[in-house]
């Protein structure tokens, strides 16, 4: 076995499946009934057994909201970093290359320019510290790595921002949308092909960020998905959607390292539109 994808029946990692059947790339899919990284003798087992030469970490906790109610003892800490903790002590030991994927939550926002690499994180809320985590111990385990930090995910598979606007249009004439949090959308496809090129192209190691071009606010971000509908998108700001979970006014996080390797990236509403499209010849 070469590859390994973890999470694989989560938004990003059926995505990823998805590309690898495409392309006709063997794989070994599991999902945390397959494979539970939080127990370590498990995960060592597995990889002693599978060697895998690529592993594509794309198991996460992600209710940034639930995250908040249980700090250190959450199915957050138990999935983003002792499972993290886990797959790269793993991975080492039989060589791997691990691509594992952080968040935009990682920096506190407050920043008015684009986010580099080189900025150092700050994060404000339990699941982005704990994302934040796992990119520590992945860099310091993990000998063949790539960090890649995303941010605004949706895609076909699994609930998002586009389903739930969809949804919501559905039932109501109005919607109230937040126009203070400014960021980049990424599609999964873009995503889950770009999970693969730093693989085929053997880009150096290391930490890279990751998102279609162009940035909006999540106002912007919703009147976009329901411009062909008769629902009227309004903004509103976020001190009057109050949230458990704290949320980055300004997360756009530079793209120059991520499109100076070559890969052909989209702007957000190209692949929105594209999305949009693919669910509407299914």
């Amino acid at each position: 076995m070469h590859n390994l994808v973890i999470g694989a029946k989560g938004q990003l990692g059926t995505e990823l499946t998805k590309l690898l059947d495409e392309k006709k790339i063997n794989y070994v899919a599991t999902d945390s009934k397959e494979l539970d990284i939080t127990d370590k003798n498990k995960v060592i087992d597995f990889f002693q057994k599978n060697k895998p030469e690529y592993v594509f970490h794309c198991a996460a906790y992600t209710a940034v909201d639930n995250a908040e109610e249980e700090p250190g003892k959450s199915m957050n800490q138990k999935v983003n970093v002792e499972g993290t903790k886990n797959v790269a002590n793993a991975a080492e030991r039989v060589g791997a290359t691990l691509i594992y994927i952080s968040t935009d939550y990682v920096f506190d926002g407050t920043k008015s320019e684009m986010y580099t690499e080189q900025d150092k994180p700050n994060p404000k809320n339990e699941y982005g510290k704990a994302k934040f985590e796992g990119e520590e111990i992945v860099s310091k385990i993990m000998s063949r790595y790539y960090i890649l930090r995303t941010s605004w995910v949706f895609g076909k598979y699994g609930k998002n921002f586009v389903y739930t606007m969809l949804n919501l249009s559905k039932k109501h004439d109005k919607i109230t949308v937040v126009s203070d949090q400014i960021g980049r959308p990424t599609w999964t496809r873009t995503l889950a092909e770009f999970m693969l090129y730093v693989v085929d192209n053997n880009l150096p190691f290391g930490l890279y960020q990751t998102s279609n071009d162009g940035q909006c606010s999540w106002y912007e971000f919703a009147s976009e998905i329901l411009k062909n509908t008769s629902t009227k998108v309004l903004p509103i700001k976020s001190d009057n959607y109050p949230q458990k979970a704290y949320r980055p006014k300004h997360s756009v996080m530079s793209l120059e390292k991520m499109n100076n390797t070559g890969f052909k990236n989209i702007d957000w509403k190209q692949a929105l539109n594209k999305f949009l499209k693919d669910m509407e010849n299914q």
